[in-house]
Formats: C-alpha cells, structure tokens, sequence
C-alpha cells in the first residue's frame, strides 16, 4: 500500500503530525483499511510486515480490541453525540499500549451538529496524546466546525482491474513493455529521455486515458520496489527485470513516486501532454 496515507508515518516519527485529519475519499471502506495499517507502521515495536501476526500491537488492531484506538460509525443515518460523549470518556485516561489515543470517524459527513460540537474540545484543545481522523465521501457535506480545524487529505482509489496479477493480459502487455523500456532509460541509460518521450510515448499514444494507464502501471513497479526496500515483500515482483530499482533506499522510492503520482494528478487537467511529460523527466532525474 502507498498512497498520501503513508506520508503520515513519516510525519509521526518527523513529530510533524497534526492533531486531526479529515480525509476526503471515493472509498471508505479501502481508506479505512489503509489507515488501519498506518496505525500499525506507526506503533507496531519491531518492523512492521504485511499481515503481521507477531506482535500484540498489529493482532488487537486486526481483531479491534486495541484500548487505545476507536472506531465510530454511523448508530443508524447519523452520528450522534453519545457516541462522542463515550469516546471522550474512553479517551479520558492515557493511553497504555501506544503513546497516542487515536479515533477514527468514519462517514464524518453523517455527524450532527450537536456531535460535531461536542467533538470541538478535541479538536479546539487537543491533548498530545490524541490523534483523529475523519472519513468522508464528500466534504462539503462535513460540518464546518469539524472542516475547518482539520488538515485535509483527498485521497481516490482506481476502481479498475489494474495490478500486477493482470499485467500480462492482452489489454495491458503493450503498456507493461512500453514502461518496463521507459524506466529503464529513466534510472540506468539516462539519456535523451525527452526525445524518448516524444518517439516512444507522444508518437504512439494521444489519450489521456492511455497515460493514466502507462503511469499506473509504473506507480505499481515502484511501489513493489518500496514495499521490498521497507522489508514489507520477499521481491520487487514477479519481473526480474526491476531489480536493478532495489539500489534505491526508501526516500529516494519515495521521491519517485510521488512525483509520478503528480504528473497522474497534473494529467486529469487540460495540460500540454509533451510539457507534462518533458517536465516530469526533468525533475526526477533530479532527484538524488
């Protein structure tokens, strides 16, 4: 898993974590289990793996029983102020298995006004030791007494078939190849990579949607070479070829895929294609 979520495990251990999140989603329930496995990163003791079963942290986060984190959902169509009466009681002493008490409210937008006020001393006078998150679909439906006193992350999850099981179907062959030449060319010849952009990419696709699909798959080969790096894989993947992006540690991973994860971004707008391409060689050649 990476996305804007797993920028929030280094703003913990950087102490640059803010009180109370609200996050804007078009899937609550994938957000949910992202968050989750941030909480565990952040407070597991040893080094977090996927599907940890070692540490007692990671187990009460996966069976729900850990004291120190709760979770609120809609009672019914709404949110209502016993629920957050109880979650001030709960959050009433400090926490015991973690350093941090941490709430997550999922459908914020189904709040009350009278449960988003009672929530204002959480988010008006925090303590240090309590962490929030909201869960929304659409954030102009949140109260603004809750809106205004969070920092806001928007956060989209593709809801198509693309992921390494489906790389070698017909539909995406021609894509995986053309990515698996152009990252080559990006990290190991580093060459005449804006003219590459123009022969191999501009000339042989027109779409946006083409581009999406080209820069999805590579987000995927990177975030396979991170997840390894972070000891979170046993291999990049299943293609060998990648191997060479092990060089990498995880900031300069990191790096990369946010800047990919912005020219994404930057392709949704009606921006020059060749500039938005051109640009994006620029910078992460850059990166060092």
């Amino acid at each position: 898993m990476f996305n804007k979520l797993n920028d929030l495990v280094n703003y913990y251990h950087e102490n640059k974590l803010s009180h109370a999140y609200l996050i804007e989603t078009n899937n609550i329930n994938n957000c949910f289990s992202d968050l989750r496995v941030v909480v565990q990163r952040i407070f597991c003791p040893n080094t977090y793996k996927e599907n940890c079963n070692e540490c007692n942290i990671c187990n009460l986060i996966n069976q729900n029983y850990l004291p120190s984190l709760k979770i609120i959902e809609p009672d019914g169509s709404s949110i209502k102020k016993e629920q957050i009466l109880e979650l001030k009681r709960a959050f009433s002493s400090v926490p015991i298995y973690t350093k941090n008490n941490i709430y997550i409210i999922k459908n914020a937008e189904k709040m009350t006004e009278s449960s988003a006020n009672t929530m204002l001393k959480f988010l008006e006078e925090p303590e240090d030791n309590l962490l929030g998150f909201f869960i929304t679909n659409n954030i102009n439906n949140v109260i603004n007494t809750v809106k205004s006193r969070c920092e806001i992350i928007k956060l989209y999850y593709d809801d198509n078939d693309l992921n390494f099981k489906t790389l070698n179907s017909e539909k995406y062959i021609n894509y995986f190849n053309i990515v698996s030449n152009y990252i080559y060319k990006l990290e190991i010849e580093k060459k005449n990579l804006i003219m590459y952009n123009k022969s191999e990419l501009l000339n042989n696709f027109s779409e946006r949607e083409d581009y999406k699909i080209l820069f999805k798959i590579m987000l995927l080969i990177y975030e396979e070479a991170l997840n390894y790096t972070l000891g979170l894989k046993n291999n990049i993947s299943s293609y060998d070829q990648f191997n060479y992006l092990t060089k990498f540690d995880s900031k300069m991973l990191i790096k990369r895929i946010k800047l990919i994860t912005q020219l994404l971004d930057d392709i949704n707008y009606n921006v020059n294609l060749e500039l938005l391409l051109d640009k994006f060689v620029i910078e992460l050649s850059e990166v060092i």
